[in-house]
């Protein structure tokens, strides 16, 4: 995931699945890496795959050879080739292949082998050129808060069955993803009522995680306190910031003139007050923390609009193949020097092949915040720079979508694909519930 190169001849096209597929002598003699990475795209002309095709080749797709010899300690097997230590998918694989030449007529090879007492190897399979499937089996998926938070919610909609993981923070949900703790995160990007979370926009940025999916999830806020606490009772509501913005028209309604005070997230809220035996505190959160926490529910629903949903994204370290059997979204995040000019050309790149934008994001550049432009007449102006992060409904197997990110290259400074993957189509209806 990281910024996208121009297009190396040597590119193994994981998007259209052009070039010769590597034959298994050429597969002894080079080294395995990852292929879909974002900063060495080729933008062909078509795919020119069926769908039969990206799912027999999927696995080939997911693995990138090229010649690349590297020197081991290892000594050379006798016939010119040397063995290897492959890294699979773009990691050092926790068992050595040791790939070795098909045995010759004269059995020299076998003979060889036998004589240094070493097992045979057993044939190379498409399971050890990708990562083994993980749809059906448990996944571990790390998400911010406590059990009872929205975002475990979250998790159990995107992966049902899963272990969830909780994170006291957004920053340990990725880390737990990149030191394989966790399979998963997922993560709230934004609400229907709060606006985008900006801090998982920039932790996006700083980590080299890829967004895999999406999900959509209704809010429902409880206002919750000890078995027999009253409204009149208290003095302070604590939740998280989005919470606690979601519900504020209605907490005003309720004459809870009370202080407002922002924590972690909602479901630790309620297990703060339960903790600490706090009798003059509420918390906004689910119905599920209540139960949790052996918390009363005081009012039911008190989110100012019925109709709040919580967009998260489910992240991971290697990107999916992009399909085009059903609908998908691509992420992406970019920057330019040039004025709001550049900003104009790199969005008609999307609006003249017919691709919707779904939602633009700015965020300030944190390495160079601040650009002067200089005029003889008035002076030096200051401007801050930005990042933008953009999602658009369409599919990097697509021909329109690399065409477009294609020419958006050539107005940008850097660009970076976040993911592509599919769209959440779930039937959507209000809240009405935990």
């Amino acid at each position: 995931m990281h910024a996208i190169a121009p297009p190396s001849s040597n590119n193994f096209n994981c998007f259209t699945g052009t070039g010769a597929r590597p034959t298994l002598a050429r597969v002894r003699r080079r080294f395995i890496q990852s292929v879909y990475r974002s900063d060495s795209v080729n933008f062909p002309n078509g795919v020119g795959l069926s769908r039969a095709d990206w799912q027999s080749t999927c696995a080939i797709l997911a693995s990138k050879v090229v010649s690349q010899e590297q020197p081991t300690d290892k000594p050379d097997t006798g016939s010119g080739v040397a063995n290897h230590f492959p890294a699979v998918n773009g990691h050092k694989t926790a068992i050595d292949l040791d790939l070795v030449p098909i045995e010759t007529a004269d059995n020299s090879m076998s003979s060889s082998i036998s004589s240094n007492n070493k097992p045979q190897p057993k044939p190379l399979t498409i399971t050890d050129l990708s990562p083994a499937p993980m749809h059906g089996s448990q996944l571990r998926v790390a998400y911010q808060g406590v059990p009872g938070a929205y975002s475990e919610a979250a998790a159990g909609k995107a992966y049902p069955n899963c272990e969830a993981i909780p994170c006291d923070q957004f920053e340990v949900a990725f880390q737990a993803v990149e030191l394989w703790i966790a399979d998963r995160a997922v993560l709230p990007i934004e609400n229907s009522l709060g606006g985008s979370i900006h801090r998982n926009y920039d932790l996006l940025l700083r980590h080299r995680l890829h967004i895999v999916g999406e999900v959509q999830l209704p809010v429902h806020h409880c206002l919750l306190a000890l078995p027999g606490v009253r409204k009149e009772y208290l003095n302070r509501v604590i939740s998280h910031p989005q919470a606690l913005a979601q519900c504020e028209l209605t907490l005003t309604k309720l004459g809870l003139n009370v202080a407002r005070e922002a924590v972690d997230d909602t479901a630790g809220a309620a297990e703060f007050i339960a903790a600490n035996n706090l009798r003059d505190t509420a918390a906004i959160a689910s119905a599920r923390a209540a139960g949790l926490y052996g918390l009363n529910i005081l009012e039911d629903g008190i989110q100012d609009d019925s109709s709040n949903v919580t967009r998260f994204v489910m992240l991971a370290r290697e990107p999916i193949i992009p399909r085009t059997d059903r609908p998908f979204k691509t992420s992406i995040v970019f920057a330019h020097g040039k004025g709001t000019s550049v900003l104009f050309k790199v969005l008609s790149a999307f609006a003249f092949r017919n691709i919707s934008l779904t939602k633009i994001e700015s965020r300030p550049h944190r390495n160079r915040p601040i650009r002067l432009v200089d005029d003889a007449n008035v002076g030096t102006a200051k401007h801050f720079e930005y990042m933008f992060y953009v999602d658009f409904e369409a599919s990097m197997a697509e021909v329109r979508a690399q065409n477009a990110l294609a020419e958006v290259q050539e107005f940008t400074s850097f660009l970076r694909v976040l993911g592509s993957y599919p769209m959440d189509m779930t039937p959507w209806c209000p809240s009405g519930g935990d």
